[in-house]
């Protein structure tokens, strides 16, 4: 029988032989930094992106990184340049930075690899089709170098501002021994453009929006939900503690603004020179990659995009973005987030560009085909709008459905506009009951013009009256 000094004993050799392990991982982890490779390396957001991965925020104070750039031969002299000024941060943790041009020796023990690459059209713009083939043979010789040289492993973070999900899904197709869970899209630049947006809207700090979903195509046809946006920190007449909040919506009461301007500006994010010094993207990398590996905010929601597997009704197969949480090193579905039927419409338009980009990439068809839209029903956005509680103007409500709701046509037969001005009278009408007509309906906004028309009317009046009777 264990005595209760014999225990004691046996709990501080365990303690100790925990904490033995525990320097051990330390001093491992010391003698093989983590390898951090970043493809076309001479983009800006790379130059941005190297001193918040060395200075010990994204993967702890803990971990020392070795960084290796990745370029064309053409961009040498760039890519020197930012070596050199990388080693005069001298930060403690950047263990050393090398550049590499040759794409035999790319991604060799690779923990962690970053897309930045993004089709340049130098001449001529191609047709879509043409740049998915493009897209897919780059990421095509990316994907069997991943697949050959770096770690099992390891984590592929795709970002950029051209066909950032169809680059993702290659990589993942021609690095078939790469865990899924392990490729991902970024949406976070997006999100935090519609996040800056709102907080410009409502005079606030952006960092008090939260819960920003953004579904589908990164890089294209996306949608932004705002259906569980939420505001902290709002300065108003109702003030509360840090954890407060409001329901974005019921903060912004200019619908118009959400439908038309927000909209507008947000498919405009990926014009070509948007956001060239490459700050915010940088940013959001080092943001993913830190919830990746320190985890997210408990109860936020983060979008990104994701090999689906038949999450929301979204057809399996395609990188799809949507709203996740990272733990424990990984990240799962927020499949609790509820969505309405025009959502889950609006979710099937944009699955099919993105079937029809894989297809195309995969050969299986020449082109891209239109996404056939079902019969459409005016009611329903009214609904949505109400289901959303955006508050709408009741003429924009009249506009809307006067749009929406106009009996179908014939090719080339034009509807009739609706007109304020009365129709004629029918023949057997008596002009003394049309004088009575115009009588009430005179306005009596001027004083004078509303006398003198009451006069002419009873003169008339008089006047019939005398007729008929002599």
């Amino acid at each position: 029988m264990l005595s209760e000094q014999m225990l004691r004993i046996a709990k501080e050799n365990l303690q100790t032989h925990i904490e033995i392990e525990k320097e051990e991982e330390y001093i491992k982890s010391l003698i093989n930094p983590l390898q951090v490779w970043i493809s076309s390396a001479s983009a800006p957001a790379c130059y941005n992106l190297i001193p918040l991965l060395a200075n010990g925020e994204v993967f702890g104070m803990a971990t020392e990184v070795s960084i290796h750039l990745l370029d064309s031969s053409h961009y040498k002299e760039i890519l020197h340049g930012i070596v050199m000024e990388a080693e005069d941060l001298a930060f403690p943790l950047l263990r050393s930075v090398s550049m590499h041009t040759e794409l035999d020796d790319a991604f060799v023990q690779a923990d962690i690899v970053i897309l930045l690459d993004d089709i340049l059209f130098q001449h001529e713009i191609p047709s879509l089709e043409d740049c998915i083939r493009q897209v897919t043979e780059q990421c095509k010789v990316y994907g069997s170098l991943i697949e050959k040289n770096a770690n099992s492993k390891v984590k592929v973070i795709v970002s950029g501002k051209t066909f950032v999900n169809l680059r993702a899904l290659m990589i993942m197709t021609f690095a078939p021994s790469i865990d899924g869970q392990n490729i991902i899209a970024v949406a976070m630049f997006l999100e935090n453009a519609a996040k800056a947006m709102l907080a410009r809207k409502l005079n606030m700090n952006s960092a008090g929006v939260k819960d920003v979903i953004v579904w589908g195509n990164i890089s294209g046809n996306s949608y932004v939900d705002l259906s569980k946006a939420k505001v902290y920190k709002y300065d108003s007449a109702i003030w509360g503690p840090p954890n407060f909040s409001r329901h974005l919506l019921d903060m912004i009461y200019d619908g118009s603004w959400v439908r038309s301007e927000f909209a507008f500006v947000l498919s405009s994010l990926s014009s070509w020179g948007h956001h060239c010094l490459g700050m915010s993207p940088a940013h959001v990398i080092a943001t993913v990659l830190r919830y990746w590996y320190q985890d997210s905010p408990p109860g936020e929601i983060v979008s990104m995009g994701i090999l689906s597997e038949g999450q929301f009704c979204i057809p399996e197969g395609i990188i799809f973005s949507m709203p996740v949480r990272f733990q424990d090193g990984s990240w799962e579905v927020i499949t609790e987030t509820e969505i309405s039927e025009e959502t889950q419409e609006t979710l099937k338009r944009l699955a099919h560009d993105l079937i029809q980009e894989k297809q195309v990439a995969l050969g299986e068809i020449p082109e891209m085909r239109p996404y056939k839209e079902p019969a459409f029903n005016g009611f329903n956005l009214l609904a949505l709008l109400e289901e959303e509680n955006v508050q709408t103007p009741p003429e924009d409500l009249d506009t809307l459905s006067n749009g929406l709701l106009q009996p179908e046509t014939q090719e080339g037969e034009k509807v009739q506009a609706t007109t304020d001005e009365p129709e004629a009278p029918p023949d057997g009408l008596l002009q003394s009951e049309m004088l009575e007509e115009d009588k009430v309906q005179v306005p009596i906004d001027d004083p004078e013009t509303s006398s003198e028309s009451l006069n002419q009317s009873e003169t008339s009046l008089s006047n019939a009256e005398n007729n008929e009777n002599p």
